[in-house]
C-alpha cells in the first residue's frame, strides 16, 4: 500500500501491540506501519488501524467497532479466537452466500466471521 489508506477499520486499545498481535495471529495480517501511538495492519486492500486512544475511553456509552472478515474455516477460527484471548459467541446464521458468526477479540471488539459457500 502506498500513502494513507482510503478505506478500513480504526480500533482503539490502550495495549496496541498486544491487540494487533491478535489480529496478525488470527487473520494473517501484515504490518504496514508502526508507531509508538499506532499500528496499520492490511490483508488483500483491508486496512485496520490499532490505535491508542487520545483520550480516556469511557467504560459505557461508547459506540463499538464490529468489523467484518472472511475465513476459509470458521470453526478453526472460533477455536483460534479463544486461545488467543479473544471470545467466540454462541449463534451462526446464514444466507444462500455465507454464514456468519461473531467473536470478540482481546479487548472485547465484536467482529463477525464470514464464511462463503464453496459454490458461491
Amino acid at each position: 500500500m502506498t500513502g494513507p489508506a482510503q478505506n478500513g477499520v480504526l480500533v482503539y486499545s490502550d495495549d496496541v501491540s498486544n491487540l494487533a498481535e491478535f489480529y496478525v495471529q488470527l487473520f494473517n495480517m501484515q504490518v504496514s506501519r508502526e508507531t509508538k501511538d499506532f499500528t496499520s495492519l492490511e490483508k488483500d486492500g483491508f486496512n485496520l488501524i490499532i490505535h491508542a486512544p487520545p483520550f480516556a475511553i469511557p467504560e459505557s456509552g461508547l459506540s463499538p467497532v464490529k468489523v467484518f472478515l472472511t475465513v476459509t474455516d470458521m470453526t478453526d477460527t472460533r477455536k483460534k479466537a479463544t486461545t488467543l484471548g479473544g471470545q467466540a459467541f454462541d449463534g451462526e446464521w446464514a444466507n444462500p452466500l455465507f454464514k456468519v458468526s461473531n467473536i470478540a477479540d482481546r479487548d472485547g471488539n465484536h467482529i463477525q466471521l464470514r464464511q462463503f459457500n464453496r459454490s458461491a
